[in-house]
C-alpha cells in the first residue's frame, strides 16, 4: 500500500493547531492523507490561531455540548484512519507537553489497534508517560520525516 492510500489523523493540543497545520502540509506533501481536528482546518482556514475564542465553555457550559461535538468528531476520524500522530510540543513550560484530550485521542488509537506516533520524545516527568509508553508509542524524534509504516 503507498502512502497516498494511508491516513494519518494529527492530535494536539489547541495551542499547537498553527504546527498541526504546517505537519499536514508535510505529510501531504510526503504522500500521506493527513486529518486534522475540525478546529484546526477552522484555523488554518481563517489564519486565527486564538484559541479563547473557540473554547466559549469555560465562560458558558451551556457550550460544552461543542466540545463534545469536537471530541466524537475526532474519535470517529481516528476509527476511520489508520494512524495516529500526536504533536507533543512545548506549552506551560512542559517540553513534549501532553494533555488529557491528546492522551484521549491517543487511547482511542490504541484500543482500535492503530499506530500510534508522536512527534517529540516523551519525558518520564510527563505525567502520563508510562501509559505513552506503554501503547507501544513510535517516537519521531522531533522529526516527521521518521513517519513511516
Amino acid at each position: 500500500m503507498s502512502n497516498s492510500h494511508k491516513t494519518i489523523v494529527i492530535c494536539s493540543s489547541a495551542n499547537f493547531y498553527e504546527h498541526v497545520g504546517q505537519l499536514a502540509d508535510q505529510l501531504e506533501a510526503m504522500g500521506y492523507q493527513a486529518v486534522m481536528p475540525l478546529n484546526a482546518v477552522k484555523m488554518k482556514a481563517s489564519g486565527d490561531y486564538d484559541v479563547a475564542k473557540t473554547k466559549t465553555w469555560y465562560d458558558n457550559p451551556a457550550d460544552f455540548h461543542k466540545k463534545q461535538s469536537y471530541m466524537d468528531a475526532h474519535f470517529k476520524e481516528i476509527a476511520d484512519g489508520d494512524a495516529v500522530l500526536l504533536v507533543n510540543d512545548t506549552k506551560h513550560g512542559v517540553e513534549g507537553y501532553i494533555g488529557p484530550n491528546g492522551l484521549m485521542e491517543m487511547a482511542v488509537g490504541y484500543y482500535l489497534k492503530k499506530p500510534i506516533f508522536i512527534l517529540h520524545d516523551v519525558a518520564k516527568e510527563v505525567g502520563c508517560y508510562e501509559e505513552v509508553m506503554g501503547m507501544g508509542t513510535i517516537q519521531l524524534h522531533g522529526d516527521i520525516e521518521n513517519l513511516k509504516f
